[in-house]
């Protein structure tokens, strides 16, 4: 009876966490049923619950600036973001680690199921304007669809994750669809009825995680008077990469800067990231969520833009070390009027 009683709970146990991971869409440490990659069934943080902000009334903020500041991939207490690092087969197919996600394999996840929307960094009506993180120009799933029948949605995120690449022939001419049966190009009528060859589907590139080379975060800084503190509250969050040329292989051949891809609403992506683990290598029992990774500021970061009169980023009038230095004395300016508050 006693045997019975174990079999049945583990056929339970094993129930709940696969719904829970259909629901979250998580990586859990059950790569194959009646598998457990460890010594126990991961379900700590799939279910963990999101600790609300403390609520702030505005008659309580005393002081306030808005400060964006850039996540280099390149340091070594960032890496926890960027590793581990999605890949694609030949055949287009995403492979994901099992028991954990880089932050933008997180991302990229939730934006393909419209859980998360993302924010055009360039205005769609003035092009050349780039104000993405106002969070003016959402691009999200159609209600009741998906990125496979939502044309709009999927053409967005196609434009904004994704390389298209027309295929060519040998000659240079662009392919087109071809019957399977007879071999003729595929005809087709054009808004003005006249009849077009098919173009072959374009070659698609998606960005990976190895091609995020720094996260940008818009955050305000104030002090609330009601609780005697100074606190910091992330507003937006954006991924960048390299805006450069690639060969026919996908490796880069010309650099030409950095290119914000879209900005997310970081109040909104908090309810996603308490369920994703990041690596802690003290202690594999101990890891915590990519929320308390940001909530703690658990990152190193440096400030390229506090909000003044011109709306203007430190590269504008500073550069190599110099602009180092005046990201670090807006640092220092904080730390001294916290200081400044409880010194009597």
């Amino acid at each position: 009876m006693k045997k019975l009683f174990l079999y049945i709970f583990a056929f339970a146990s094993f129930t709940g966490v696969n719904a829970q991971n259909e629901i979250n869409g998580g990586p859990v440490n059950i790569p194959a049923e009646g598998v457990i990659d460890g010594i126990y069934i991961q379900e700590h943080i799939p279910t963990k619950r999101l600790v609300p902000y403390e609520f702030v009334r505005e008659a309580d903020v005393m002081f306030q600036k808005r400060i964006w500041r850039s996540i280099d991939m390149r340091e070594k207490i960032n890496h926890a973001m960027y590793y581990p690092m999605d890949e694609f087969t030949g055949a287009g197919d995403w492979v994901k680690n099992t028991t954990r996600w880089s932050l933008w394999t997180v991302i990229r996840q939730h934006i393909m199921k419209g859980d998360l929307v993302m924010y055009d960094n360039e205005n769609p009506n003035n092009i050349g304007s780039y104000d993405g993180d106002l969070f003016k120009y959402p691009v999200q799933l159609a209600p009741g669809k998906s990125y496979d029948t939502d044309t709009t949605f999927k053409d967005n995120v196609l434009r904004l994750i994704a390389t298209t690449t027309q295929k060519m022939n040998s000659d240079g001419t662009p392919m087109v669809k071809t019957d399977p049966m007879t071999g003729e190009p595929i005809m087709e009528n054009d808004k003005n009825g006249v009849p077009q060859q098919v173009l072959a589907d374009p070659d698609i590139r998606w960005v990976k995680s190895e091609d995020i080379v720094e996260y940008r975060l818009k955050e305000d800084w104030f002090f609330d008077k009601e609780r005697s503190q100074f606190d910091v509250r992330i507003l937006g969050l954006a991924p960048v990469v390299y805006d450069a040329e690639r060969d026919a292989k996908g490796d880069i051949t010309t650099i030409k800067g950095k290119k914000i891809l879209f900005w997310l609403y970081f109040p909104h992506c908090r309810f996603v990231f308490v369920n994703y683990n990041v690596y802690n290598p003290k202690n594999d029992a101990q890891w915590m969520s990519f929320d308390d990774l940001f909530q703690k500021r658990q990152f190193n970061s440096t400030i390229y833009k506090q909000s003044n009169t011109f709306d203007r980023t430190i590269d504008t009038y500073k550069s190599g070390i110099d602009a180092l230095y005046e990201s670090q004395k807006i640092t220092e300016e904080f730390r001294n009027f916290e200081h400044d508050l409880w010194h009597f």
